[in-house]
């Protein structure tokens, strides 16, 4: 097994709890980088400047460079380093700060309660969400949804010359659809990330409105992994007296998120280990969730645990900032089917996960 297989399988904890305990930092050969799975190990690849998010040489992906999916990819936060993330990751926080997070429960329960199947019901949920919350009415966030499906096809390194075209030609016409709403006056999300801009002396629009497509992307698989993965802990452990905890200890326990990569511009050490400019470190953020040196019990689920270490949405410069929002929505899908009768229970003992290389996502397809 591979860090890269280990996301599909169906315990793949075993295994990572080994890298913990034996390999905590070290060359894959097979995979031709660097592993880092301790908690250690992970916050140090996340928090120092010397690894990137993008390859010093394809800031963006090759085959979507001069595309307008390219344009979006290259002024995302969460795909840039430098100046350029510096002052929009202030900005985006800002913005999302400003949501209101009982709206977006109520939203997704609504959602949720408009939608039969649980594979619609993990993907087309959040996204409308999001695209409500940043402006769009219901038409449009429908429609919004569907495109950002198209657009997030260009992500995976396996996207084919189709994936990449429907990527350009979503990501255009998401640009057309968002852009009415990137509108100082407008109360919307989009509307706090012009203020925010404004405050912090940003008056491009193009990386703003860029971002606010960022906001639907990242919620797109992440959510649908976080809502399909807590549907199963609901099937393995007592019904929660606080859904928002239980959600809380999925994000750790079962991660949405398994890894992600780092790109070294200069040698970064840890301990003994050197990694060379020009390599690439992966980080195993659900191994290190699960690292008994910051998480007592770490393989136990235990939505009352205190003040858990996290690595799932990232440490560092390029911490997410979208999980407040990723669990509201969450919590409101979650909520709305259990008030209205789903039986976790019904879900199959064994269910195969999307082939993701680092999203962790059940094949859930039964009507909710």
């Amino acid at each position: 097994m591979s860090p890269i297989d280990a996301v599909r399988q169906a315990d793949p904890y075993p295994y990572y709890a080994s890298l913990v305990a034996e390999r905590p930092f070290s060359f894959d050969e097979e995979l031709g980088l660097w592993v880092a799975a301790g908690a250690r190990a992970v916050d140090a690849v996340l928090s120092d400047p010397t690894l990137r998010v993008r390859p010093a040489d394809a800031p963006v992906p090759p085959g979507i460079v001069g595309t307008p999916a390219g344009d979006v990819f290259g002024n995302l936060v969460r795909m840039t380093d430098g100046d350029l993330h510096d002052r929009l990751k202030d900005v985006v926080v800002t913005a999302l700060g400003r949501v209101d997070r009982a709206q977006v429960v109520k939203l997704a329960a609504d959602r949720a309660a408009r939608t039969e199947r649980l594979d619609e019901l993990m993907f087309n949920v959040p996204a409308q969400v999001v695209a409500t919350v940043c402006g769009l009415d219901d038409g449009h966030s429908a429609e919004a949804a569907r495109l950002i499906g198209d657009f997030v096809r260009c992500l995976p390194a396996s996207a084919t010359p189709d994936d990449l075209t429907a990527a350009a030609t979503a990501a255009a016409a998401l640009r057309d659809l968002m852009g009415p709403a990137l509108d100082r006056r407008s109360g919307s999300l989009l509307g706090d990330l012009v203020r925010a801009a404004e405050g912090a002396d940003w008056h491009e629009t193009g990386p703003l409105l860029a971002n606010g497509i960022g906001f639907l992307s990242q919620t797109y698989d992440a959510t649908a992994g976080l809502i399909g993965n807590t549907l199963l802990a609901l099937a393995r452990h007592p019904a929660p007296a606080d859904l928002t905890a239980f959600v809380d200890e999925v994000v750790r326990h079962d991660a949405p998120v398994h890894n992600t990569r780092r790109f070294a511009v200069a040698p970064f050490r840890f301990g003994d280990a050197e990694v060379e400019a020009g390599q690439s470190v992966l980080a195993v953020v659900a191994a290190a969730n699960r690292d008994p040196e910051v998480n007592p019990d770490p393989h136990e689920f235990r939505a009352d645990r205190a003040d858990p270490v996290v690595f799932t949405f990232g440490a560092g410069p390029h911490g997410c900032p979208g999980q407040t929002l990723a669990v509201a929505i969450t919590v409101g899908v979650v909520g709305e089917l259990l008030g209205n009768g789903f039986d976790a229970a019904s879900l199959p003992d064994q269910v195969d996960y999307r082939p993701l290389p680092n999203i962790r996502i059940p094949v859930l397809s039964v009507a909710s």
